[in-house]
């Protein structure tokens, strides 16, 4: 028997065995380690920690499926050399490996940043963080660090759990979501005037404290402060002796494999590819890898060029009833753009 071993139950690796799994031959198991009993809708914490949704809505269980089998466990390390992955409770050996063990946040070398922080990286810190905001007093002020897509989520879906807070978003650029057209950006600030959130651009956070964060040159006295300021692989991502590219990603070929280690793919957040890390990316590279390994098993011959995962754009929530996504180089903004995100939101529960 063959096994395949997938590290992390992410959307990479849920897509990949919704893919693979009616093809996979007799003789082949798929073995999944993660952390929780469930797959995390990562990309719904923001609400989990504001506190507008609960746990069990932003959660999907496993494939039931007889050739799925499922282990509860943190990872130690991956010894590529060995195909094999060490657990905290016992070492697991491998046929063919696919990580998918998403990031955790980056904190720049910013002296307190790690230790006075908040963050929605994982279903259990987004609990933290819900706690944590559900004992602040009315009038406490909330640091935001970090205007990207989470930052943005989750000052506006806090803005609308509650409305006693004094928010603050610090915005490294001179404005919100400078990639994108202006006109998206300036829907979402004007949001944000709208509703009481102040945006601090041009931020360079130098310094965190427990109720302080220093900003350039000038400080700020804050009851709570959510780190959404940069990510980075998993550390045991990190340790493999592998070839990293920008952001500390890993390095691969055009199949997704780890040059060297071709029996090991790297899929979401922790593989160094065009396109920045995202649900979406994560998905449709999982469903190259599973074609690939699908292949491979077959023992056809692998195609000269993979295509090239296509990005449909972005979504993005401001609280329950107003929204901005950029399709297609199309902008959308208000109440049509939110109804979009909840309807891709259930469309995916559906799917799995």
């Amino acid at each position: 028997m063959k096994t395949i071993v997938c590290l992390g139950g992410g959307y990479g690796n849920m897509r990949f065995i919704q893919r693979i799994l009616p093809k996979l031959p007799s003789d082949y198991t798929i073995t999944l380690v993660d952390k929780n009993p469930f797959h995390g809708l990562k990309t719904e914490y923001y609400a989990l920690a504001a506190g507008t949704k609960s746990e069990k809505t932003v959660r999907v269980d496993f494939p039931d499926d007889d050739k799925v089998n499922v282990i509860y466990d943190t990872i130690t390390s991956i010894d590529l050399e060995g195909n094999q992955v060490i657990l905290e409770n016992q070492t697991l050996g491998y046929d063919t490996l696919v990580i998918g063990l998403g990031c955790e946040d980056k904190y720049h070398d910013v002296p307190g940043a790690s230790e006075h922080t908040y963050s929605i990286q994982t279903l259990r810190q987004s609990r933290a963080t819900y706690e944590k905001i559900g004992s602040l007093s009315p009038g406490a002020k909330v640091g935001i660090i970090g205007a990207g897509l989470s930052g943005i989520e989750v000052a506006s879906e806090l803005r609308e759990a509650r409305g006693d807070l004094i928010i603050k978003l610090f915005d490294r650029g001179d404005r919100i979501l400078p990639m994108y057209p202006a006109r998206l950006s300036a829907y979402v600030k004007r949001w944000f005037d709208e509703n009481d959130v102040e945006v601090i651009p041009n931020s360079n956070i130098v310094k965190v404290e427990a109720d302080k964060v220093y900003n350039n040159n000038d400080s700020q006295d804050l009851d709570m402060i959510i780190w959404t300021a940069g990510v980075q692989p998993a550390e045991a991502v990190r340790e493999m002796p592998v070839e990293f590219g920008a952001g500390g990603r890993v390095v691969l070929n055009q199949y997704h494999q780890i040059p060297g280690f071709e029996n090991a793919y790297v899929v979401g957040d922790s593989a160094a590819l065009e396109h920045a890390p995202s649900a979406q990316v994560a998905e449709g590279q999982a469903e190259q890898i599973a074609e690939v390994i699908d292949t491979l098993i077959k023992e056809r011959p692998l195609p000269s060029e993979m295509p090239e995962i296509k990005m449909q754009g972005i979504l993005g929530s401001l609280g329950s009833k107003e929204g901005f996504a950029y399709l297609k180089e199309r902008t959308v903004t208000g109440r049509i753009a939110r109804m979009l995100k909840s309807g891709v939101l259930w469309m995916y529960k559906l799917g799995n």
